[in-house]
């Protein structure tokens, strides 16, 4: 059955018109007819089951016919920190971040980051990155689309209100499992391409992550998120 994003209000046995996107998608690239069904869900919380009941040349309409609540989100609330990357590399991450569960994304700037967005590019891109997200949860199942939110520094990051649990994968020599003691809502800071700097992770360190060390192999920064967002799942 496909499943769409939909900015719009919804309930069962009411009539709602798709959006343009859902249309486009749904009417006229798959070609659907009336009687067919779909999943519409909006970012509030779980799932609506529609049914095609008008098509028009540039509109239509389902009438919606049963709501699942299932959000399947992970048990652990984690807000992702990651550090920007050029390309399709930082697509990749926040794909594969959102699949995995991520609740929100924040964006930063490091001392080795490779990307500075102008003020006037900030919101296209944020609006691509955040347009990647919401695939991801058409994709995936996910029901409550992650907030890619604008970059800041790390500095200033650091120095918000962030959960109580917070994990920098970085060089660790204790080697100690330190998932064991995380709670149920985390922050997870992930570094550039080049890495953190000695002195970025200890002001994290100064702040209260815990460096975590994922492997004796250096991850690139799209794959760590992956790595460590399984992992957090499987605790």
């Amino acid at each position: 059955m496909p499943r769409f994003y939909i900015e719009t209000d919804l309930a069962v046995n009411t009539t709602v018109e798709l959006t343009e996107t859902v249309f486009h998608h749904w009417v006229k690239v798959l070609r659907a007819k009336l009687g067919e069904t779909a999943t519409l869900f909006n970012g509030q919380g779980g799932e609506y089951y529609v049914t095609l009941s008008e098509i028009n040349k540039k509109s239509a309409q389902v009438f919606v016919d049963a709501f699942n609540a299932d959000n399947r989100t992970p048990s652990k609330s984690t807000l992702l920190g990651q550090v920007m990357s050029k390309g399709d590399r930082m697509d990749y991450a926040i794909q594969k971040a959102v699949e995995l569960g991520v609740v929100k994304i924040q964006l930063l700037t490091s001392e080795r980051c490779e990307m500075r967005l102008k003020y006037d590019r900030d919101q296209k891109k944020i609006e691509h990155w955040q347009g990647i997200a919401i695939a991801a949860c058409e994709q995936c199942g996910m029901n409550r689309v992650p907030e890619i939110l604008a970059p800041i520094s790390l500095e200033a990051w650091l120095q918000s209100d962030l959960p109580g649990s917070r994990l920098v994968l970085a060089p660790n020599k204790n080697q100690q499992n330190v998932l064991q003691n995380t709670g149920s809502s985390l922050a997870v800071l992930i570094g550039p391409e080049g890495g953190l700097s000695e002195t970025e992770i200890n002001m994290a360190n100064e702040t209260g992550f815990m460096s975590w060390c994922i492997g004796d192999r250096i991850l690139r920064t799209e794959t760590a998120p992956v790595v460590a967002l399984t992992l957090i799942n499987f605790t």
